[in-house]
Order: structure tokens, then sequence, then C-alpha cells
């Protein structure tokens, strides 16, 4: 068998990775000639546990091999990137270049599968498509079975964590969702020889949904812990206390604050929904409302307590500790922090300092004379002003003593772990 992965980023390499470890043969394809590039020379470009160790693996025993061109294979993984564009709708475009590539190579006998996030009724779109530039091989049609079809589909969303992909790819249940019940079948075939979960069939337009499903589920609870916030922040209370005594009820599991919501699925895709089905998503849409407002509450914080320290924002300078849309990884997509950064910088503070421990660089968007990308005990003895944006690991042996004479601004509850685990 051999397996073509389309498109080598967050969910592309490590899908191939894990596939080329099981014996595989696997072709990586992506536009970017500096990622294949660093592929075939057994390297990442992406920071994720264990990802190095299976890369440099496959690539050396001849089981993974990266390309710019769309070569015949068995079975293709189109994983690209599925984008927003103006007014929150969704991008499809790197989808349908995908499948124009691949069916330029397709032959009879082989696998589509879509693991991309896409709106519902993508699958099919893509079918009608590939049939259009295909006229000489038969396709799937809308879950009607027909054993004289020659080329199989199916629709498989990604349901992993950064910073635990490998290990989630391997142990999550997958959802698998044929435009017919055979084409749901083959896919289920590939998926069970690397997955250790559990595999269940449905159609490929359950499937489409599903994965937009769980991500505004998540997208919804973290709004409820991200407004509660505002609340008690207004309040005067304990943001961490308070869901710490609540969550003590047997029924109540309220999740932790954040400075909003980022990352390229839980900030996404739920406007997938939105867009399809803007009468019906009142709850998914305010959700999305309550955290943007909860980056957009940081940002004038940060700016009230510039006014409280009665000195002009030229006279101050300020750290802000964390660009990662969450703890432990190097993935900016949609951050919060990023945001909150970029407003912080516009601000016209004398010294900004930026501590992300999990890149080498600070990213385009950040970069000024003014600002500096340093390590975490420059920041805080530099700036007067610190803003704690990602609960980082490495923030955890943060010294009290060293923030005695700083105004802090904790938006994640790092300085209440802190102190907890220094029994403060």
């Amino acid at each position: 068998m051999i397996v073509s992965v389309i498109g080598l980023g967050y969910i592309g390499l490590p899908t191939a990775a894990v596939l080329a470890s099981k014996g595989i043969k696997v072709i990586g394809v992506d536009i970017n000639s500096d990622i294949v590039n660093t592929i075939n020379d057994g390297n990442v470009h992406i920071v994720e546990p264990d990802l190095h160790a299976l890369v440099k693996d496959s690539i050396s025993n001849g089981n993974l091999t990266a390309t710019t061109k769309y070569e015949k294979a068995d079975v293709f993984i189109i994983s690209v990137p599925t984008p927003l564009i103006e007014e929150h709708k969704p991008d499809i475009n790197f989808v349908k270049s995908a499948a124009e590539g691949i069916a330029s190579v397709l032959e009879k006998g082989n696998l589509i599968i879509l693991e991309s996030t896409c709106p519902v009724g993508t699958s099919e779109h893509i079918v009608e498509l590939m049939s259009s530039l295909r006229s000489d091989l038969s396709f799937p049609q809308n879950n009607k079975e027909n054993k004289e079809i020659d080329v199989n589909f199916a629709y498989c969303p990604e349901r992993v964590l950064p910073g635990k992909i490998i290990r989630e790819l391997v142990n999550n249940d997958r959802i698998v969702g044929g435009i017919t019940p055979d084409c749901a079948m083959n896919a289920k075939k590939l998926y069970e020889v690397f997955v250790k979960g559990s595999c269940f069939i449905t159609d490929s337009r359950t499937a489409e949904l599903c994965k937009l499903t769980e991500n505004s589920f998540r997208d919804m609870n973290i709004a409820f812990a991200n407004e509660l916030s505002i609340i008690c922040d207004k309040s005067n209370i304990d943001t961490w206390e308070l869901i710490e005594l609540a969550n003590k009820h047997p029924r109540v599991s309220i999740l932790e604050p954040g400075p909003g919501v980022g990352g390229h699925c839980i900030a996404i895709d739920p406007w997938f929904i939105i867009n399809s089905f803007p009468n019906e998503s009142h709850l998914i849409q305010t959700s999305r409302k309550v955290n943007t407002q909860k980056t957009e509450y940081m940002i004038e914080k940060i700016k009230q307590t510039v006014s409280s320290t009665q000195k002009t924002v030229k006279d101050l300078s300020i750290a802000c500790l964390g660009l990662s849309f969450k703890p432990n990884i190097d993935d900016l997509r949609e951050s919060p922090a990023m945001e909150i950064a970029d407003q912080v910088i516009q601000m016209g503070f004398n010294k900004v300092y930026l501590v992300e421990p999990n890149i080498n660089e600070a990213p385009d968007l950040l970069k000024s004379n003014d600002v500096l990308l340093t390590d975490l005990d420059v920041a805080i003895n530099s700036a007067e002003i610190i803003v704690i944006l990602v609960k980082h690991k490495t923030f955890y042996n943060l010294k009290l003593s060293l923030l005695s004479d700083k105004i802090v601004i904790d938006a994640v509850g790092l300085m209440k772990l802190i102190k907890g685990k220094k029994g403060v």
C-alpha cells in the first residue's frame, strides 16, 4: 500500500509519520518547498512531542518521502487548511486545489479521505468536482450503494490536541463518514492500521457536522468560563477559587478561563456552522461573541492598569508572557495572546518584552524596534507591568519575590497555581 498525505502541517505530517511508522510507504505532498526539504532532511518545522523522532526514523528507513508534486498512490489523505476569509466565511479552495491535484494521478481502486475541517456537504461537492475532472472514472453519489464505483471517498475529521497529537492520533476514537457505507468501511480499514481507539461508521454529512459540533461545544463551555471571569473581576472575586468551589458540585465541571480562544479548531469551526445556518445557531454565535469580547476585555484592562499608575505609557515597559494559543506548543494560529500583544505594541510602551519559550524569533506581526523576544528572567526584571497570557510549564518556577514590586495581570490563573505549588 502507498498512502499520499496532502498537506504536511500540524495534522498532515504527524499522520504521515504515524502511518510510515507502521511500515506503510507514505508520500507527503506540500506546496511549500522549504517544508518538503526540511522533512526530507529528517527534521520537522513544527514543535510536537515525539514527532521529530518518528519523522527522522521514517525518512531514514525510506517509508516516508516528501515532495511538491502529486504522485500515484492507493490512498490519498487530504489534510490542508480551511481558513476563514472576510465575514468569517470558510474557504475550501485549498481542498479544491488538493482534489484537482489528486485527480491528475487518480486510478481505479483508489481511496480518498478528506480530513480537513469543512462545511456540511463539502465531501459531496468535492466528489462532484473530481467526477467532472475524471469522467473516465465512476464516483460514489449521495449515499447510494453502487458496486461499480471506481473511487471510494470518505470524510474522517482529525480530533487531536496540539501537544498530544501523536498519542491522540493513535488512541482517540475516529468518526469515519463515507459517501456510501462501502466507502466508510474501506476508509475504516486504513485507520485500523494505526488507531487503537474505535472507528465509528456514519455518512459524510454527519461526520462533517460532528467535527464542527465537537469544537462548538468546547467554544460554548469556554465562553461560560470567560464570561464568569469578567463577572468575577468586576465583583473583586477570585475567579479560580470560585470555579474550584463550584466544581465540587457532583454535576458541575467548569473549564478554566483565559484571554479568549485560539487555535485553528475551536476559534474557527463554530463559524462553519454559523455561516451555513445563521438563523439557527444562536448559542453558537453568542459563544463566539463572548470569547472575542474576553480578548477585548483584557486589552481594555491593560489600558486601565496603565492609567492607574499615573504615568504615561512611554514611561512604562510591559512583558507579555506567552504567545501561543495554548500551553507548551509553538502554534500561534488565531491566538488571543498574539492579538493582545499586537495591541500592546501599538499602545506605545517604552519597551515590550515578549516571552514565548517555544519559538526562536518574534513573528512578523509583532516585530518592532521597541519589541524584544526574550527569556522570562529578563522580561520580569525589566518590565513594570507583567501580563500572563499562557500557562506554559516553563513559567511554573517563576519566583514570586521578583513580582513584589510589579503590576501583574493574570489571564490564566498562573499566580494561583504557583502559590499553591509553593504553599503560599
